[in-house]
């Protein structure tokens, strides 16, 4: 598969490639990241492959990778409807200004005209919530959201980083007043990070919603840079971010990772990427590059298969602590269809035993 193998987002006819270009590496003003000229080759590579598909936010390095997008757009780097460019509201990049972020009605609104003229269009393709606004009513978002759409400053709408609970809410309401209903959200999924699947990821699924994970690569804990051999040795630019997750389980996955590359002859980075794409309700994975060569090798997922028992390894290694109700939920189901077998072996999960006919009040 390559990255014009284009894959509908949600229940929307809008066509993306199935890895996403995230741009929050653009621009060096956080202090790392990469210089403008090589942000432009990376997202020129990005193109030439095939790829249509660009994730910033108003917040990434201070609004200018936003800017360096426009620019590579504005100098012929791809023509503008080519491209789906996706960013967030949120963040409030006015010191002191109290409806300087978050969702209200006000802030948001200022926030997309900010968007556009950082990124030289009038329209956006993708605009999302980068984060719950607890302080301001979903009802005032969601029609926010809605106006935007019909003003044609926005195509298409979604939610990052929201609870489930909220983004039904959410959705429900916009279904039923008929306002514009969200199309994706934005979450973080990795091999490290699997507490989505309990709720987040069903929600979308059952709402119409697509999934696009972030830092599906935790920061770049699972590149197959850092292993137990170097483990205290390595300094990652992200600090704790990256060196706070290398601990047991996440070793014995990254064991697993290289294990499963060298066997099929690409990276671990591919192989992590490529156990993302591969799960039930995702429709683009958001991949980060800094350089050229992390963009190539990150693309290389696209072309890994892996097989049922690659899946199942790293499934197990990588189990996550379920919250409640999930782990009830997943016995009652046991007890539910008690006789039935799971991968040809019997089911007995659920403490209690189903009643026999004689023993039924």
């Amino acid at each position: 598969m390559g990255l014009d193998r284009y894959v509908t987002l949600g229940d929307s006819g809008l066509r993306v490639s199935p890895f996403c270009l995230g741009a929050m590496t653009f621009g060096k003003d956080w202090g790392w990241g990469s210089e403008v000229a090589a942000s432009k080759e990376i997202l020129a590579r990005y193109v030439e492959l095939g790829g249509n598909f660009i994730d910033t936010a108003n917040a990434y390095t201070k609004g200018h990778s936003e800017a360096i997008i426009g620019d590579f757009v504005r100098d012929g780097g791809s023509r503008r409807d080519r491209l789906v460019i996706a960013t967030k509201f949120f963040a409030n990049l006015y010191r002191g200004d109290p409806n300087g972020g978050g969702a209200s009605r006000k802030s948001l609104t200022a926030a997309c005209d900010e968007s556009l003229r950082r990124l030289r269009t009038d329209y956006i393709d993708l605009y999302w919530m980068h984060a719950w606004d607890w302080l301001t009513p979903i009802e005032e978002t969601m029609r926010a959201l809605d106006d935007l759409v019909r003003a044609g400053k926005v195509r298409y709408i979604g939610f990052s980083d929201t609870p489930a609970w909220k983004t039904t809410q959410a959705q429900m309401l916009a279904r039923f007043r008929g306002w514009t209903p969200l199309v994706a959200v934005q979450i973080e999924y990795s091999l490290i990070e699997r507490t989505v699947e309990a709720e987040l990821i069903p929600m979308a699924r059952a709402l119409g919603m697509g999934v696009a994970p972030w830092s599906p690569l935790r920061g770049g804990a699972l590149s197959g840079k850092y292993t137990r051999e170097n483990a205290g040795a390595a300094r990652p630019g992200r600090g704790s971010r990256v060196t706070d997750d290398l601990d047991a389980r996440t070793f014995d996955i990254i064991d697993e990772l290289i294990r499963i590359a060298t066997e099929l002859g690409t990276t671990p980075a591919a192989v992590a990427l490529a156990w993302v794409q591969g799960k039930p309700g995702v429709t683009s994975t958001i991949i980060g590059a800094r350089t050229m060569e992390q963009l190539e090798q990150n693309v290389a997922g696209l072309d890994v298969q892996l097989a049922a028992e690659h899946v199942q390894a790293l499934d197990r290694l990588s189990a996550p602590v379920l919250p409640f109700p999930s782990g009830m939920m997943q016995r009652a189901s046991t007890f539910l269809h008690a006789g039935a077998t799971v991968n040809g072996e019997p089911s007995s999960v659920w403490p209690l035993s189903p009643a026999s006919d004689d023993e039924r009040y």
